[in-house]
């Protein structure tokens, strides 16, 4: 049975919307609408529509990649009009046949479209720090080690990602702009104190600025599918480079939710395997590992063991055993991310979340069996009370918990959940419940065992993340930029 199809609007009729006005006059109208309607503000919006960050996205890649300036002026109901449109876009969801796979399929597009803009930009930005800074990894690193960050930015990581601060601060108070005579003013006089006006335009222009000849190009290299009910979910280059030149003074932002990406963890990983590969890779890898564990060290009266090896192979357990007085938690880590396979729903997609989450599944089962038979060097892990696995993945996979995608998984003998870095994060800090009685009742719920951990505790009352907060506090300005923060 095929959903009800309703009126909907094609994409070559979107394109062709958009393809009427000039980029040089929508460009601005993007940016002060998102400025404005930035950090989920777009929520109060009384319209029909909404002042999306990824609606907005999608319109400035599309005048980017397609228009031309002999077109006619565009004003804030043209807009408006394309917005529309774009909520009424065509969809595969609609089409196809009314089973779990096309709702599936739907929910990792738009999972991947959406909420990947609703993460909270405080934790993304002060976990770069309070990870690749204050962390210390178990092995030798191949590329972070000392120097690196003047290498691969020209300035040092906090410089580098509170540049990224001033330049959203700009963007959000400024209608998406920032322009480098500013730094000119009597007022920027700290700023130039620890950061020059010459490597501040350095760092922007070579990480932060794009023009459209290059935007372009990108945007043609990126390109997996000619599916035209797919092109909006694939990615943009506007999340690599934010800003664009050549529309007006200074540098462009048309959507200012993206900059903050930049000096996000996420960010800090593309900027380094293009120049390092996996080395880099391998090295953050082991940074988030070691991080995980600081995470869980938080946990109120909780014994956090880290990896158990075993046999005459030395084999190993999973890589952190939580203990409390009412559940033992086995925690894998992953430092994984999302692919484009998974973002558009190809049929590659099961090859790739089998990849990337499927040994994590096997690990704790694993370690859960040792524990039970009471292998001699699990002795001291408790076999008396519940058992559940967590895989912490560096970014978030929203929908890994849903029962379409468990079941692409190995089987446990164990409930066994993935969260995010961020849910981990807010985890840690519930204060109002014990977390322990939380997850147990979790899994015992049918409905909310399905939900992402944020999604499944909200409503609990937290702490402060003393990690966080000192990641953050490492930057150059905290005072002036702690009003970002929650």
């Amino acid at each position: 049975m095929a959903w009800e199809v309703r009126q909907m609007v094609s994409d070559q009729e979107y394109v062709a919307r958009i393809r009427r006005h000039r980029p040089s006059a929508l460009m601005p109208l993007i940016a002060l609408a998102s400025a404005t309607y930035s950090q989920g503000a777009w929520r109060n919006s009384r319209s029909t529509f909404k002042y999306v960050p990824w609606a907005l996205a999608d319109v400035a890649r599309v005048s980017l990649a397609c228009g031309n300036e002999f077109r006619k002026d565009a004003s804030g109901q043209d807009l408006e009009k394309i917005l529309e449109m774009y909520t009424q876009l065509d969809d595969h969801f609609v089409r196809e046949a009314a089973d779990l796979d096309s709702l599936e399929r739907y929910l990792l597009r738009t999972s991947g479209e959406q909420l990947t803009l609703q993460e909270s930009p405080y934790q993304n930005l002060a976990r770069t720090a309070a990870m690749i800074t204050k962390t210390n990894g178990t092995r030798e690193p191949r590329c972070l080690r000392p120097g690196w960050d003047e290498d691969l930015f020209g300035t040092s990581l906090s410089n580098y990602v509170g540049i990224a601060q001033l330049l959203w601060a700009s963007a959000l108070k400024c209608g998406g702009r920032f322009d480098p005579a500013w730094l000119e003013a009597p007022g920027m006089a700290p700023v130039l104190d620890v950061i020059p006006a010459a490597t501040f335009i350095a760092v922007a222009e070579a990480h932060f600025v794009t023009d459209v000849s290059a935007f372009k190009a990108e945007n043609t290299a990126a390109r997996l599918t000619s599916d035209p009910l797919r092109r909006r979910f694939e990615f943009n280059p506007l999340r690599g480079r934010p800003f664009l030149r050549g529309y007006g003074p200074g540098y462009l932002a048309p959507v200012s939710d993206l900059i903050p990406g930049k000096g996000s963890p996420l960010g800090i990983y593309y900027t380094g395997v293009a120049r390092h590969r996996n080395a880099f890779a391998e090295d953050l890898g082991d940074l988030f590992e070691a991080y995980v564990g600081r995470q869980l060290g938080l946990w109120p009266e909780a014994e956090v063991v880290p990896e158990i090896t075993y046999g005459r192979d030395n084999k190993r357990s999973v890589d952190w055993i939580v203990i409390t007085d009412e559940l033992v938690l086995l925690v894998e880590v992953k430092s994984v991310r999302p692919t484009q396979h998974l973002r558009l729903a190809t049929d590659r997609r099961v090859e790739e979340i089998r990849r990337m989450l499927g040994r994590a599944y096997e690990q704790i089962d694993n370690t859960a069996t040792l524990i039970a038979r009471r292998q001699k060097e699990f002795l001291s892990i408790p076999a008396d009370r519940p058992v559940q696995g967590l895989i912490v993945t560096m970014e978030p996979f929203h929908i890994a918990n849903a029962p379409f995608q468990r079941i692409r998984q190995p089987s446990a003998a164990v409930p066994v959940s993935v969260c995010s870095a961020g849910d981990l994060e807010n985890l840690v800090t519930i204060t109002d419940a014990p977390i322990s009685r939380l997850l147990i009742e979790r899994a015992s719920d049918p409905q909310r065992s399905t939900y992402g951990l944020s999604e499944a505790f909200a409503g609990h009352a937290h702490t402060r993340n003393p990690v966080l907060d000192e990641g953050w506090n490492s930057y150059p300005w905290r005072g002036s930029a702690n009003r970002l923060s929650p």
